[in-house]
Formats: C-alpha cells, sequence, structure tokens
C-alpha cells in the first residue's frame, strides 16, 4: 500500500515534516554573519550542502519562518553584507549549536549565549567558530528568494575564498572521516552521528564499469537470501568468475564440509551456499561471494 499525498492539499507543516523526515540525514553548518552594523548573527541550517568543486560552491537556506512568515537575521544580513563563514558542525558542538538555532532578537550574539569562541576571519568580516573542525570564509554571489510565504527558502549561494581545517581532524594532510564525527539532521528533533560504529565503505564503480545485476545469473538475481543492497554490490564486479576459480573454491574445506552436512539435498545445498555467500560478501570479500554463488549455479 503507497498512501499518495499532493502537496497543496496539506498544511505547511504537515507538509514541512513530511519533508525533513524523508529528506535525511542532513549535513548541518554554522552560518556566521554580520549586519550592516556590524553585529554578528550565529544561525544553524540543515538546508545545507556543497553543490560544485569548481568553482566552491555552498548553498544554505535560512527558510521564512512558517509560524508568522518572518525572515532570519542571517538572510536579512547578506543582504546587508555579502559575506558568511560556513562552518561545519560536529558532534562536540552539536548541543552547543542546538542552542543557538534558539530566535533571539536581533542584535544577540550567538557566540557569547552558545559558549563558542569568535576567531577574526582573513578575507571576510564575519568571524569563524574556533570550535568548528573545518570553517570555509565565502563572499555571496546570489540570495534566490523562493517565495514570500511562510516556510518559503531562500538560497544563498557561497563562493568558498578560504578554508580552514582544524589539524586534529587530518590524517596524512586529508581530512579524516572518522575523525570529523560529524553529525546529520534527522525530522522533529532527531539527530544521526557519522562516528565508527554507523560508517561503511562501498566501492564506486568511477574507473571501472560494473557489469550489472541485469548479468547476474537467473537464479543469483532471484535468489530468496541475498537482498538488493548484496546484488548491487555483486553487479559492481567488472566480470564474473572463470571456470578454474570456481573449481578452486570447491576443494576449500569450508566448502566440503557444507556438501557433506547437506548430503544429496541439491536444493538445501544451494540455499545453504547463497547463506555462506551473503556471510563472505558482508564481510569484504565481494569476488569470493560471487564464486561461491557461481558454484551453487553449478549444482
Amino acid at each position: 500500500m503507497t498512501k499518495t499525498i499532493d502537496p497543496t492539499e496539506i498544511s505547511q507543516q504537515d507538509l514541512h515534516g513530511i519533508l525533513l523526515t524523508a529528506v535525511a540525514p542532513r549535513p548541518i553548518c554554522f552560518a556566521s554573519t554580520v549586519d550592516a552594523e556590524g553585529n554578528v548573527n550565529l544561525s544553524p541550517f540543515s538546508y545545507f550542502n556543497v553543490f560544485s568543486s569548481n568553482p566552491p560552491v555552498l548553498i544554505f537556506s535560512p527558510a521564512r519562518s512558517g509560524r508568522d512568515n518572518s525572515l532570519k537575521h542571517s538572510h536579512q544580513n547578506v543582504k546587508e553584507v555579502p559575506e558568511v563563514v560556513i562552518n561545519i558542525v560536529n558532534h562536540p558542538i552539536v548541543e552547543q549549536m542546538s542552542l543557538s538555532s534558539t530566535a533571539y532578537d536581533k542584535g544577540v550574539n550567538e557566540f557569547i549565549k552558545a559558549g563558542l569562541t569568535e576567531v577574526p576571519s582573513e578575507k571576510v568580516k564575519p568571524p569563524r567558530v574556533g570550535e568548528a573542525p573545518v570553517s570555509f570564509e565565502c563572499s555571496v554571489s546570489e540570495v534566490i528568494e523562493l517565495a514570500d510565504t511562510p516556510g518559503a527558502g531562500n538560497l544563498v549561494l557561497c563562493k568558498v575564498e578560504l578554508i580552514h581545517i582544524n589539524e586534529k581532524y587530518l590524517n596524512a594532510d586529508k581530512l579524516d572521516t572518522q575523525k570529523l564525527d560529524l553529525v546529520g539532521r534527522m525530522g522533529g528533533s532527531w539527530y544521526t552521528r557519522s562516528n565508527r560504529d554507523s560508517l561503511f565503505e562501498i566501492p564506486k564503480p568511477l574507473r571501472t564499469k560494473g557489469i550489472g545485476i541485469d548479468a547476474l545469473p537467473e537464479g543469483i538475481r532471484n535468489s530468496t537470501v541475498l537482498t538488493g543492497n548484496n546484488l548491487g554490490r555483486l553487479g559492481n564486479l567488472e566480470a564474473l568468475p572463470k571456470t578454474e576459480e570456481i573449481t578452486a573454491l570447491r576443494q576449500e574445506d569450508e566448502l566440503k564440509m557444507l556438501a557433506n552436512k547437506v548430503g544429496d539435498d541439491a536444493a538445501n545445498h544451494k540455499l545453504q551456499l547463497h547463506w555462506l555467500a551473503q556471510r563472505v560478501l558482508e564481510d569484504g570479500e565481494t569476488q569470493k561471494a560471487m564464486t561461491i554463488l557461481m558454484h551453487a549455479e553449478n549444482l
């Protein structure tokens, strides 16, 4: 069953909830800005991402209030002074980030309210967050106002002019994903944390062409054991195993013991091989898993 919703037939609040719960996790930035009088503002945004590396462009969106249609101070500030520092939020400062999202009056410095350190920028007027793992000094090239209705976004296009990286988050001069310990915004009051336990790697088919799921034998494609993710990983291989690889695999003790255990029950033998291949696949041995599955196909 699928529930189909016309966004024009539900409230802005309900639509907001669906969008932000479904489109997640979202990266979070601290945007520090100043107004024409030099008053500093610091606000977090999960309507945020990187959209280009050449030129380097980040975009965040200070949306209009869904309650009273008011504009965010960040939006007003970048119209007055078209500069911003995009500070990346990680777990060590997530509570301070949340506190800074309070709707303080204009002129109140959220750096002070949240207990964060103002560090002077080198190329732009707004200060950067000293505790942030990475900060991007940016010039604002354009502000695209999507509408003048409650909840409407205002896309702030930010060209990166200078990057500051806290060296404790580097490994061999490169940013280390595990050290960064980034957080993401979910729906409601929920967040997610990109720490060691939640991180996983998937080989990228950038320089190679995977054979695709459609090239897998029918018995593998229609497996009652393998998941879509399993098949996707197998389809990333460049070629099916050669006959000699399958023959060599049959001589391994684990395969011989499994064959002795199931006896003449070919259907059960094939099923058990699929379970074994899945375990091997989840251990990262894709080629071996594919070889096991091809062995099962030859039974």
